[in-house]
């Protein structure tokens, strides 16, 4: 009789812990990689991990920084401080002086904060924040690029309608057009992202959080973001340098058709600043992602995208302020009026 209760309790030890086992084994299988682990934080490698580099790049990015700030700062207050400059182009460019500004200092600041701290850590919402505003200016950038084509489309091939046309209606609702589809694209992104599930404590091979490398880094499924992305690319980026070119052939025949030099010569002048600041963007851009998908290094990338997220947005101010002599003369107002040495800190005092 003991023996049979032994025997019937020892079975029902043994099934009992055959199913805490399987229990456990369910939710050890759960939480493993590759389901809805939540990660907490990020780590941006940056440029380089040697500690005596270190100070050189703060000191050349918070340079870099700071002239991009102050000059388009100088670009926005010249064209609002100048009533010769309330035109449509000077209008569309302080907007995009003003979100060149934003552009840099939604990454710059926090590479300079981590390399200060000696701390690359950054939260999931930090990222995910980080990555929404990046998306946001960089969409506005080529917006407002392909807005001052058009610009100078109807100034050139339609000079006699040219007020008519772009009026200060149309001008605020180009912006305000330009903002709202940014603002949604942005928005979608970033709610893509937020459905991936990452593995561990990850590591970003970049200074700031990149929406390519960060949807490399999911261990769920991301074949929906890159389709999204690269779509998104391709008619946002594709539609607005489509629109880009097509103005400038129009703007190409229209200028041959001019019989003096020096009305070919005008009409090209005023052409000159935008044309270069979009061959410096469009050229930094695809150069980054070509070079990136040829040569396969995440590091590589960080380096070259410093082109377009940095040093583009620097020299923006003085591309449109060397030749330009209405900026120069607003400029030299602001610098009579409060006593600073403004065109010798961008270097345009002696320029002819």
């Amino acid at each position: 009789m003991n023996c049979r209760i032994s025997t019937m309790f020892t079975m029902l030890i043994s099934e009992k812990t055959s199913h805490v086992i399987l229990f456990l084994d369910s939710h050890i299988h759960h939480m493993e990689p590759g389901n809805d682990t939540k990660i907490l934080e990020f780590l941006l490698l940056g440029f380089s991990e040697e500690p005596e580099l270190q100070p050189l790049i703060f000191g050349l990015f918070l340079f870099m920084y700071l002239i991009t700030v102050f000059g388009n700062l100088l670009i926005i207050l010249a064209v609002s401080s100048d009533s010769h400059l309330h035109t449509p182009m000077y209008f569309f460019l302080s907007n995009l002086s003003f979100v060149d500004i934003c552009f840099t200092s939604t990454t710059i600041p926090k590479m300079l904060q981590n390399i200060r701290t000696q701390s690359k850590v950054l939260t999931y919402e930090g990222c995910i924040t980080q990555m929404y505003f990046f998306i946001l200016f960089a969409v506005l950038d080529v917006f407002l690029l392909a807005v001052m084509a058009y610009d100078r489309f109807v100034a050139i091939c339609h000079p006699l309608h040219y007020m008519v046309i772009m009026n200060p209606q149309l001008c605020g609702l180009l912006v305000l057009v330009s903002w709202m589809m940014s603002a949604l694209n942005s928005l979608l992104q970033s709610v893509m992202v937020l459905r991936l599930s990452f593995c561990t404590y990850m590591e970003i091979p970049h200074f700031f959080c990149e929406i390519n490398q960060l949807i490399q880094l999911a261990c769920s499924d991301m074949f929906l973001n890159e389709i999204l992305m690269y779509f998104a690319a391709a008619i946002l980026g594709g539609g607005s340098l489509t629109g880009i070119l097509y103005s400038y052939s129009k703007i190409v025949s229209s200028i041959q058709r001019i019989s003096s030099a020096q009305g070919k010569y005008k009409a090209f002048f005023t052409c000159a600043s935008h044309l270069s600041v979009v061959s410096l963007f469009y050229c930094t851009c695809l150069g980054v992602y070509l070079s990136s998908a040829a040569t396969h290094s995440s590091h590589s990338s960080a380096i070259a995208s410093v082109m377009y997220t940095v040093v583009t947005p620097m020299l923006n101010p003085f591309i449109y302020s060397l030749r330009n002599k209405d900026i120069k003369r607003a400029l030299e107002r602001i610098n009579r009026k409060a006593g600073i040495k403004v065109l010798s800190v961008l270097g345009l005092k002696n320029y002819p």
